[in-house]
């Protein structure tokens, strides 16, 4: 008995002091949380700084302290989890991007948007996982079949949006910032997708049965992806158009669309389809219809919310990764031959530089040949800058990597513990290096942004600032813009030629003529929200004509 009362003892001892442990970690990982808000914030004005870049040299030297009073043993307060990335820090980032677009800015670059995004992430993908298959049997690496030079090609053709977007300014180049913007989150779900399709196939044995089955199944996840984020969307606005919570309670609907926009990215992940594409779709949809049919402070609530959720998951992925680059046990394993490692590294880091400018220089040649119009056409200028701001590598690379190399976070074959301390090297280089260059590139190719017309406009749809641009040229109807024009204030194309010069103005608006007859009636958004006298929405304006 009195050995059974000891070993109970020595355990709740032990359960003691992990959990006390874990608060300590806890409570320093939120302190340097701190640490990079309050740091980023003073380097704000910095040319060369972004908090990206702050977060990860804070994590760094988090790291080097952690390792040095640990003996070298640790360098993280916390254990790196694909499944902590994948659901729960990256749903709000996505959404948040989603919900904050400028709609009609995404839209009238979308063609362009897809080319970088999807097309590009192939093209990408493949001159990577290529010449990974040349250059690393060379090398004599370790044990890698066609699976993993496949996944080498998704998980390194994947940019880092979060980081890109800290470094270019949507009121300064509103062109450049749709174009990466959209780029970058077409490309994250676009590699996932492609990632999962991967390893769901026997690619052992490749033949053109096996190749159509893997672009179909691609196909099939992109497309019920979308359609998914944007049924999700529609249901929310139609719910609270019809019950109308914020009558009662602003907080049921503020977490009616939390909970629905998550519920979103979670059906995803339980059909096996992409969830980032379905939570960005999803904000986007409820950007459009849901936050009109809420009151006004419920508007204001949810904007920060998300933006704020965004924000600390950003930040924290970056902390992480900058403390994870110095975890030894994964360096131990390339130890014995840290030249191998330096040359897979560099090997990588160049394969990005190439894959990306494989696609982004003739893509850009294509789109140009689809403009009339001289001032749409991307310049060589912001060509350049595109391709250097989508070059670095961040943490969907690293959870794909710990998701194909490692289990749990953990590897004991050479080869995988050579990937991943490539992965944690590529991501550090290309994020510092050219995260760092990103703005002062900027500046000298492109001196004297021309945005005089861009912050003037205004976008009353999408709930994020107000300087944001609409559309390149600055023409839109009144009644996009809230201002009560009528339909006959879109310029109508008179011939086919026109209409095949003016594709966007004609395409934008038929659909607003969709849109405003069939649409907003059902589930509702800005001019349909249901009238309560009294209620925060309605105080200073009339009862809807559709109501």
């Amino acid at each position: 008995m009195t050995g059974v009362l000891s070993y109970a003892v020595s355990r709740l001892q032990m359960l003691s002091t992990s959990d006390h442990s874990s608060i300590v970690s806890m409570n320093l990982f939120v302190a340097l949380l701190l640490a990079c808000i309050v740091i980023g914030h003073l380097l704000e004005e910095n040319r060369w700084m972004n908090e990206s870049i702050t977060a990860l040299i804070i994590g760094v030297c988090t790291g080097i302290v952690i390792l040095l009073i640990s003996g070298g043993k640790s360098s993280h307060l916390l254990v790196f989890s694909e499944d902590l990335f994948f659901i729960y820090l990256l749903p709000p980032i996505i959404f948040n991007a989603g919900f904050q677009v400028k709609k009609k800015q995404f839209f009238v670059n979308f063609i362009t948007i897809v080319l970088f995004g999807a097309v590009g992430t192939l093209i990408s993908c493949t001159i990577i996982a290529l010449g990974a298959t040349q250059f690393f049997k060379k090398l004599d690496i370790g044990t890698l079949d066609v699976g993993d030079y496949l996944a080498i090609g998704a998980i390194f053709a994947a940019t880092d949006s979060v980081c890109t977007l800290q470094v270019l300014n949507q009121d300064e180049t509103p062109l450049l910032y749709s174009l990466v913007f959209g780029e970058g989150v077409v490309n994250d779900a676009t590699s996932v997708v492609l990632f999962n399709a991967i390893q769901n196939f026997d690619l052992t044995r490749i033949n053109s049965q096996i190749a159509f089955k893997f672009i179909g199944n691609f196909l099939y996840l992109f497309a019920t992806s979308t359609l998914l984020g944007v049924f999700t969307g529609l249901l929310s606005a139609y719910i609270i158009k019809k019950l109308y919570f914020g009558r009662h309670s602003t907080d049921r609907e503020v977490a009616l669309m939390m909970l629905m926009a998550y519920l979103s990215y979670m059906l995803a992940e339980l059909f096996y389809l992409s969830g980032i594409l379905t939570v960005f779709f999803c904000g986007i949809v409820m950007s459009h219809y849901t936050w009109h049919n809420v009151t006004e402070s419920s508007r204001i609530t949810t904007k920060h919310t998300f933006a704020t959720l965004s924000f600390v998951a950003e930040i924290f992925i970056f902390l992480y990764v900058g403390m994870d680059a110095l975890d030894i046990e994964k360096w131990r394993y390339v130890s014995d031959s840290p030249g191998t490692s330096v040359a897979v590294s560099s090997i990588l880091l160049a394969l990005v530089l190439i894959g990306r400018a494989a696609f982004i220089f003739p893509l850009s040649f294509l789109s140009n040949l689809a403009k009339k119009n001289p001032h749409k056409k991307i310049s060589l200028r912001e060509q350049v800058i595109i391709w250097w701001a989508g070059l670095m590598r961040g943490a969907v690379s690293m959870a794909l990597a710990y998701n194909q190399f490692t289990r749990a976070g953990h590897t004991q074959l050479r080869a995988n513990a050579i990937m991943i301390t490539s992965t944690i090297t590529v991501v550090l280089v290309s994020t510092v290096v050219f995260g760092l260059m990103t703005k002062p590139l900027i500046r000298f190719l492109l001196p004297h942004p021309k945005h005089t017309t861009s912050m003037t406009i205004s976008d009353p749809s999408s709930p994020k600032s107000f300087l944001t641009p609409l559309l390149e040229t600055g023409l839109d109807s009144e009644a996009d813009l809230g201002l009560g024009g009528h339909e006959h204030d879109v310029p109508r194309p008179n011939s086919i030629r026109a209409l095949l010069t003016t594709p966007t103005r004609s395409v934008h608006r038929y659909w607003r003529k969709f849109d405003d007859a069939f649409m907003r009636p059902v589930f509702g958004g800005r001019g349909f929200v249901p009238f309560v006298p009294g209620s925060p929405t309605e105080r200073s304006a009339p009862p809807a004509q559709w109501e």
